[in-house]
């Protein structure tokens, strides 16, 4: 029962080769394509499970929260625990997101097929996170994967979750 209230950090889920910061997509299809090759680079995954994955989860809604952030996620065969991803694209794109506002900054997650609740603490968490300005503005501007990666683990650190 321990490991069930374990409330998982982004460092846990965030490796640094993981993040991205130059994207090219013109739309929402290419960039969930730009993200699960990542994931199959990282995770050992196949690039087009994984996408059709994060498709099939957009076709139940959009997975823009707001603000220029989406948080694309899909549950995946052959993880063995949540992993994330994070890419800022070089130009806004349309998504559907709930204010309408164009995406710039993606945080994907993925947890294994079997995952329970971890899997919508790890997307609270994580929306939580993307939901404060400052820290919208400073992945906006971070000018490297390692800056990029100890912004998030410090923030999510410094704001313990609720949970």
């Amino acid at each position: 029962m321990g490991f069930v209230l374990h409330i998982m950090n982004i460092g846990e889920l965030l490796d640094r080769t993981a993040i991205s910061l130059r994207v090219s997509a013109t739309d929402k299809r290419k960039a969930l394509a730009v993200i699960a090759e990542i994931a199959a680079r990282n995770f050992s995954l196949d690039a087009g499970d994984v996408l059709e994955a994060l498709l099939e989860r957009e076709t139940a809604g959009s997975t823009g929260v707001g603000h220029g952030v989406a948080v694309p996620h899909a549950r995946l065969d052959g993880l063995g625990r949540m992993r994330g991803i994070f890419v800022r694209l070089e130009n806004p794109i349309e998504v559907g997101s709930v204010d309408a506002q164009p995406v710039v900054l993606v945080f994907a997650l993925f947890a294994p097929k079997n995952a329970g609740a971890e899997h919508l603490r790890a997307l609270a968490k994580v929306s939580r996170l993307l939901r404060q300005t400052a820290i919208r503005e400073h992945l906006r501007t971070a000018r490297s994967a390692d800056a990029l990666h100890a912004l998030l683990v410090q923030e999510a650190a410094a704001r313990p979750s609720a949970a």
